[in-house]
């Protein structure tokens, strides 16, 4: 398996501890997931039905401000493992550093895949991607300079599985015609990542591609029922973001107490160089919190938000001893 955060079984096995005793920080999934989550017991022992999925759809549309085709699947990372499979092979260009799964993906399908580091480089692949907002530095880039890459690109694939903190920053809008791909994550801003649901939103084609490729049934009923739910609970997403946006700066006021400089992030996660993050991460790992490293970037760690008033508490001591 590829570097990821998430890796709990990783940080119990070296410094002891159930899961439950931790606070994993260490990916970008939110710490106060939706609370609706009761689902009728028909929603697990009958195969959803083509209208419960479309019903999903016309939420996720109505939530990611799009009227595009669109498709639910297990989770953004599924989407990924298909695109591989959605041209012929070709040139893959990805704008890096970031995910990872993209180019471990499209290299063994047999992709000529290329990294580069700005967006102009992007022109002439056959498959380009961006992660808008980037992970794990937070890079954010432009719609219009996104757009106009459109004429120079064979596909270019947005992912967006950070962006529901940041609405604005979203082409799902513009999703629909050809070219244009856009991958969205519903875990991570709604802090239900095990529920595993995303959506693709493209051109018909695209769309209709990744429809058959996935199946009658992508999603199961509670993810579709949960889902929906939440996804049409604007309050609820309007509250998280301005709580969000506080609790960045919370954080960041606490990093710099540490003498750690903010490299990026987004409102789920924040990426700060510390200059040792083997011994940052360790340091927090004896009071049970979990936090990212990076191999090629030794002072870089990233942490997500802690939740409740309790793991706020626990971090601040952490960061105190």
């Amino acid at each position: 398996m590829r570097e990821h955060g998430g890796n709990l079984d990783v940080a119990q096995h070296r410094f002891g501890g159930a899961a439950e005793d931790w606070i994993d920080l260490s990916t970008g999934i939110n710490r106060v997931p939706y609370p609706g989550v009761d689902v009728e017991l028909r929603q697990w022992n009958a195969l959803p039905s083509r209208s419960d999925i479309e019903s999903l759809h016309n939420a996720a549309r109505q939530a990611y401000r799009t009227d595009a085709p669109i498709v639910a699947m297990g989770g953004a990372q599924a989407a990924i493992q298909l695109l591989p499979h959605l041209a012929p092979r070709g040139r893959a260009r990805i704008l890096a550093p970031t995910y990872n799964e993209y180019a471990g993906m499209l290299s063994a399908a047999g992709w000529d895949m290329t990294e580069v580091s700005d967006l102009a480089a992007l022109a002439g692949a056959d498959i380009g991607i961006v992660v808008n907002p980037n992970n794990p530095d937070g890079r954010c880039h432009d719609r219009h300079e996104l757009l106009a890459l459109l004429p120079r690109v064979g596909r270019l694939v947005i992912d967006e599985s950070f962006a529901d903190a940041v609405p604005d920053l979203s082409l799902a809008g513009a999703a629909g015609q050809p070219g244009l791909l856009i991958l969205r994550s519903f875990g991570k801003f709604y802090g239900l990542a095990g529920l595993r649901l995303g959506f693709a939103v493209g051109s018909e084609l695209d769309i209709a591609a990744l429809a058959a490729m996935v199946g009658p049934w992508p999603v199961s009923g509670a993810a579709i029922a949960i889902g929906r739910r939440a996804l049409f609970d604007h309050d609820w997403a309007t509250a998280t973001i301005a709580r969000l946006a506080d609790d960045c700066v919370r954080l960041d006021t606490a990093a710099r107490s540490q003498g750690w400089t903010l490299v990026g992030g987004t409102p789920l996660f924040r990426l700060y160089e510390t200059g040792d993050a083997l011994a940052a991460q360790e340091r927090l790992a004896r009071a049970q919190i979990w936090s990212r490293v990076f191999q090629q970037r030794p002072g870089w760690l990233r942490l997500g938000l802690p939740g409740s008033e309790t793991e706020w508490s626990r971090l601040s001591a952490a960061l105190s001893a």
